[in-house]
């Protein structure tokens, strides 16, 4: 919330505030002015006084003598993410509607807090009336107005049917009208949001968001960080025989005192028919060579969790008889991808073993494709069985044991099964054991998700459909290529040659093809893979493990490289997908609070191609 009044200073009249708030609503947002209804009448607010059996702050009587709120009809003015303000009808009909909740919930509440005369001890006070319609329009959430005498009486809070009433920085509802004035006519964010006059009604857009020039990248300290050394590898604890679970208590615990059971190494595989280890590699997305060696799976796992790695996967690869196979070694699964088993299996067969908790698949793919449509697929998913009942009634959780056996033995028997399918013997505990060709993966980029790739119809409350069906095809290209590279300067994206190369061949109304590992496609991948990489900057200190040290990035490195990212996938989408679709992506990631008028102004200009 922004304040401009010193602490000092009186605060204008409720009145004083709606007749500012009326005359920019008149001159910038007339359709919005439209909307506010007529005072409401003494009679009418005496009337919602004794249904309610609560006498109104003087200061909601005034506001109500202003306007008896807004009609719930498009257009209608909102308080930023408060929604509209509430007439009297509404608030008598939203206060009833929540005292019949409260009865049902408020002994849980006495029962939290030894102080129940708290203002906000109370799921909904009798006291309390919602002032506003929330962003649903309904009496979900919103501002109330408490009419509690005491210290609080008064005050604005916020409710919230998910979360627990607090007070706002709003110590009274003249102190709200204030900021909602100074807002419009300053144009002064509150919480975050932007008041703006756009078509005639008022929005509320996200302040302009101010991206970091030259975010610390994890990938290039990667390159300058040396890669542990090897460790000699600990001879592995056999399986000890699992305890008999105890008749009686609240907690099973089989092993303790001792180390937990080690679980069964099952990592996610690959098979390949006619590939060798070095070629599997470069089609699992690993495009620095130089982190290609031999290591054993413990040797990767330790690798991938080192700052060496920055997070991105790493992959061991060799050959058994016919055929090359891949080992998921550590790292975000890659395996089961849809767009990793495209690549892999171009112009040979595949077939993929992995594992997920309960689930264990078998999949076969030929040249870039399910094979006969997925019909040769196998799957068992099995039930969890490290929880037990006891005699009266409790369940609990054994500790130390395989949460799903029946997974485990289907991994089992699906690796066996492979040499009568295909042809494939398989040792995996020498394949574990043994070094093995290895390398980081820049993960290759998602699928785009089937229910993005439709257009929608509207967009940050914008009527893209509209747009869309009156705008012809060219115009709306060239609008939203110049929206495009305005995205691209807000975050940064612009900074890259890739990009700006790209970029040039768009504003000269020509589509570039984005192809598989080219230099932009690389460059995208970076940028998630940065992303992946920074996001550990957003976890509490709590969170991470005693003795940890602190992330070498903050919050703001990670911002910056996720904006980036996200350019990144409106250009593939602009290059990729229906204009429609492509325009959704663009729009619904522009950081200035300005895009609709900037919008505007490009959809009105006729810009000549570029030909340099």
């Amino acid at each position: 919330m922004t304040s401009t009044t010193a602490t000092t200073d009186p605060l204008p009249t409720v009145e004083d505030s709606w007749a500012r708030i009326d005359a920019w609503l008149s001159e910038h947002a007339p359709l919005s002015r439209a909307r506010l209804r007529a005072p409401a009448s003494p009679g009418e607010i005496a009337d919602a006084e004794r249904r309610l059996g609560v006498t109104f702050h003087p200061e909601l009587v005034a506001s109500l003598r202003c306007h008896d709120g807004v009609e719930l009809k498009e257009g209608a003015p909102e308080f930023a993410l408060k929604g509209p303000f509430a007439g009297v009808a509404d608030i008598v009909n939203h206060a009833l509607f929540l005292r019949s909740i409260a009865e049902d919930v408020q002994d849980e509440y006495d029962a939290e807090d030894e102080d129940a005369e708290d203002e906000l001890n109370a799921y909904w006070r009798h006291e309390w009336l919602l002032i506003t319609h929330g962003v649903a329009w309904d009496a979900q959430d919103g501002l109330f107005l408490t009419c509690r005498e005491g210290d609080d009486y008064g005050r604005v809070g916020r409710y919230f049917n998910e979360d627990a009433p607090s007070f706002t920085g709003w110590t009274s509802l003249g102190a709200a009208l204030f900021a909602f004035a100074e807002a419009l006519e300053r144009r002064l964010p509150v919480e975050g949001r932007i008041p703006l006059a756009f078509d005639g009604k008022l929005i509320w857009e996200e302040a302009t968001r101010t991206v970091k020039a030259r975010p610390t990248s994890l990938l290039e300290l990667a390159t300058r960080t040396p890669e542990p050394e090897p460790k000699p590898e600990p001879a592995r604890r056999q399986p000890e025989p699992e305890s008999e679970p105890p008749q009686s208590g609240a907690y099973i615990t089989i092993g303790s005192g001792r180390s937990r059971t080690p679980g069964p190494r099952q990592p996610d595989l690959v098979f390949a028919e006619g590939m060798t280890a070095e070629e599997l590699l470069l089609r699992a997305g690993v495009v620095q060579r130089d982190t290609i060696r031999e290591r054993t799976h413990a040797q990767a796992e330790r690798s991938a969790a080192s700052p060496w790695a920055a997070s991105r996967p790493l992959v061991r690869a060799g050959r058994c008889g016919d055929w090359g196979f891949l080992v998921q070694s550590a790292g975000t699964k890659q395996l089961t991808r849809p767009e990793v088993l495209r690549r892999l299996s171009r112009g040979t067969r595949i077939v993929a073993l992995t594992k997920r908790g309960p689930e264990v698949r078998l999949t076969v793919y030929v040249n870039g494709l399910p094979h006969a449509q997925g019909a040769h697929d196998r799957l068992v998913s099995s039930p969890r069985e490290d929880y037990v009942r006891l005699p009266d009634g409790t369940e609990v959780r054994s500790i130390g044991v395989d949460p799903w056996p029946g997974s485990t033995t289907a991994y089992v028997d699906f690796l066996a099964g492979l040499r009568g399918g295909f042809g494939i013997g398989f040792d995996l505990e020498r394949a574990l054991d043994e070094p093995l060709l290895s390398g980081l993966v820049l993960p290759v980029l998602d699928d785009f998700p089937e229910w993005s790739c439709r257009p929608p119809s509207e967009v940050r409350r914008f009527d893209l459909g509209a747009l869309v069906e009156r705008t012809p095809t060219p115009r709306l290209r060239t609008a939203m290529a110049a929206q495009l590279r305005r995205l691209a300067a807000e975050t940064g994206l612009d900074t890259f040659p890739e990009v700006t190369r790209v970029l040039a061949v768009v504003d000269r109304g020509e589509t570039p093809e984005l192809a598989e590992d080219s230099p932009l496609d690389l460059l995208m991948r970076s940028l998630a893979a940065e992303a992946a990489a920074a996001r550990p900057a957003l976890e509490p200190s709590w969170r991470r493990e005693r003795d940890a040290p602190e992330p070498p990035v903050t919050r703001d490195d990670f911002e910056a490289w996720e904006l980036r990212a996200d350019a990144a996938d409106a250009l593939r989408r602009f290059l990729r997908l229906p204009l429609p679709v492509a325009a959704a992506s663009v729009l619904r990631h522009r950081l200035s609070e300005d895009w609709r008028s900037e919008l505007s102004r490009d959809l009105a200009t006729r810009r000549p191609l570029r030909t340099e």
